[in-house]
């Protein structure tokens, strides 16, 4: 199945922005019950900057809400201010077909709709709107084509009056992809390339839109047993570094630190458990 078209240039995300905890302290825990398989997501902020030292997120999940198969609670979530966020979905309406409803349990104008087909091979349909104004939609369709020795994925995405456009191409080792967006007025270019089973390289640069000239070269190595390395450089010349620790089971430490010319050094840790 394709990839959603904001995940088209995961593979290379995947190194330059995932497990960079360079700021903050958090506390993750995970706990699966026997209540119809609920489980259980706790995010502990420890010495937070609000009255309240160690704010939570709490998330809950449920696949069989009450005993019932037909729809799940994806998500049931409250924040540190109180604020709910619901997520349900059900994937027995229609072979190939995922309906999704989502609500702040609080405003009903601001309940969405949403339904993901696959029916159709190697493509991906989604289409979400706010129930109140379905004139306000969202509408994707990517597809994955087999091409000689290489494997393209090509995406559209349609919101607010704008089309937006995806192209990725894997060779082997070789990763590629261009994001066009704002009506060709903003392009995200990103590459990857996966050098050994432990070693990965990527860069990305953003032209034209906000984000003009930003661009990162990134790198991971995970040679070593259970641990994780992670390097990346950013277009203001700041330094990222990650270290992740999964070598005992549920229990994962991540550090991570980021230099800034302008702003000195910042450090930060998760701790997850599961």
């Amino acid at each position: 199945m394709p990839a959603k078209f904001d995940d088209i240039i995961k593979v290379a995300k995947e190194v330059l922005d995932d497990d960079y905890k360079t700021s903050g302290y958090l506390l993750k825990a995970k706990q699966k019950t026997s209540f119809n398989d609920a489980v259980l997501s706790t995010d502990v902020e420890l010495w937070g900057k609000d009255a309240i030292v160690t704010p939570a997120k709490l998330t809950w999940k449920l696949p069989k809400p009450f005993g019932c198969t037909f729809i799940a609670i994806d998500k049931l979530e409250m924040d540190k201010t109180g604020g709910l966020k619901l997520e349900a979905i059900s994937d027995k309406v229609y072979p190939g077909l995922k309906v999704k409803v989502t609500s702040d349990c609080k405003d009903p104008a601001k309940i969405t709709a949403g339904a993901t087909f696959t029916g159709i091979k190697d493509t991906q349909i989604i289409v979400d709107t706010k129930v109140a104004n379905p004139q306000d939609a969202t509408c994707e369709v990517t597809r994955t084509q087999a091409v000689a020795q290489c494997s393209a994925t090509l995406g559209v995405k349609y919101a607010k009056g704008s089309p937006d456009f995806a192209a990725s191409l894997t060779s082997g080792p070789l990763f590629g992809a261009v994001v066009a967006k704002g009506g060709f007025d903003a392009f995200t270019f990103a590459a990857h390339y996966k050098a050994s089973p432990e070693v990965r390289c990527a860069a990305n640069y953003s032209y034209g839109g906000k984000t003009n000239g930003n661009f990162s070269l990134g790198a991971t190595y995970s040679g070593i047993k259970g641990v994780t390395a992670k390097a990346k450089i950013q277009q203001d010349m700041s330094v990222s570094c990650s270290l992740k620790y999964t070598a005992i089971k549920g229990f994962t430490p991540l550090l991570g630190v980021k230099y800034d010319q302008s702003k000195g050094a910042a450090f930060g840790m998760q701790l997850s458990i599961e």
